[in-house]
């Protein structure tokens, strides 16, 4: 993605829906915010889903998570601007999850169109590795999910793979979303896709303990 205009400026009005140093707020999110639940958007782009999946939920803080400033300042500034207010941004790296969120602190994590590192030796950046997998399971609660999306075949095959492997139980497994009947809140990335008459497909994952289940 190409730098934005008055990129610094831009980032720093939006101070307010990001917290400078979210570490500090570890095991006190709810409390801090006043919310019931804690749902989190790994790689939230530029904020479509999490936006609209936050206006349909208002008892739960959803916190986006992104790297590439270009992107989040748009997912910022549009979530100021429609005046959403729980909704909040990091931009950290997946792998600090356990130094920002206390154990069981999450409710649900949401991966949609993540990165495929399609390279053999690049499997461990992945996010349904099951590097990654160990930190979810740190910071979900019991109950927690991981939603998981993709348009990648190959991405979603080594994903199921996985999860299963690591011990999740899996539901509502699809090879066609739109198909599906499944609710859903389409992505930027996903509307392009869909366009163009592509599948995208789709897993629930939970922990073997959890009475969603």
């Amino acid at each position: 993605m190409r730098k934005k205009p008055n990129l610094e400026s831009r980032l720093a009005k939006c101070a307010p829906v990001c917290p400078a140093e979210p570490e500090k707020m570890r095991g006190k999110w709810k409390e801090s915010f006043g919310f019931e639940r804690i749902c989190i958007e790994i790689g939230c782009g530029k904020g479509r889903f999490i936006t609209e999946t936050a206006k349909n939920d208002d008892k739960t803080l959803f916190i986006g998570i992104e790297r590439e400033q270009g992107a989040l300042v748009m997912a910022m500034e549009k979530a100021m601007e429609q005046k959403i207010p729980n909704v909040r941004f990091l931009d950290v790296d997946a792998e600090r999850l356990c130094e920002i969120f206390e154990d069981g602190e999450i409710d649900g994590i949401y991966l949609n169109f993540s990165d495929p590192w399609p390279k053999k030796k690049q499997a461990k950046r992945r996010l349904t590795h099951g590097d990654f997998l160990a930190r979810y399971d740190k910071v979900l609660s019991g109950d927690g999910f991981i939603y998981f999306k993709t348009d990648n075949s190959k991405l979603f095959e080594f994903s199921l793979n996985s999860m299963s492997e690591y011990g999740l139980r899996l539901r509502n497994i699809t090879f066609d979303l739109a198909a599906s009947g499944i609710p859903n809140v389409v992505t930027e990335y996903e509307a392009r896709f869909m366009e163009q008459g592509m599948n995208i497909y789709r897993v629930e994952a939970y922990k073997p303990n959890s009475s969603e289940v």
